[in-house]
């Protein structure tokens, strides 16, 4: 299992870098708010990855903690982006 939680860790951190240096390159504009919420909706998987990963083996009460305060964050994370990115497509097909 932490191999897996390992391997998403590392896969959603790359999807966020690519995606938030994509933001940063694009001008202000539509699909540089769609590399945003793919970022969001990245880091959203990196925290709930982390968040499992503490939770699945804790050492101490902070890992208890910690782990629940990224699972929060986390699926907050990927539910908006979500949400922002089925809000932007359709008007992308429109321009």
């Amino acid at each position: 299992m932490d191999k897996i939680m390992t391997i998403i860790i590392v896969f959603s951190a790359v999807f966020f870098i690519y995606n938030k240096i994509k933001t940063w390159r694009t001008p202000e504009g539509l699909l540089k708010r769609i590399y945003q919420t793919k970022a969001n909706i990245s880091i959203g998987f990196f925290l709930v990855a982390i968040s499992i990963n503490l939770l699945i083996s804790p050492r101490s009460t902070v890992d208890v903690v910690v782990g629940i305060v990224f699972l929060i964050l986390g699926t907050a994370n990927i539910i908006l982006g979500y949400k922002a990115y089925k809000h932007y497509i359709p008007q992308m097909d429109n321009t």
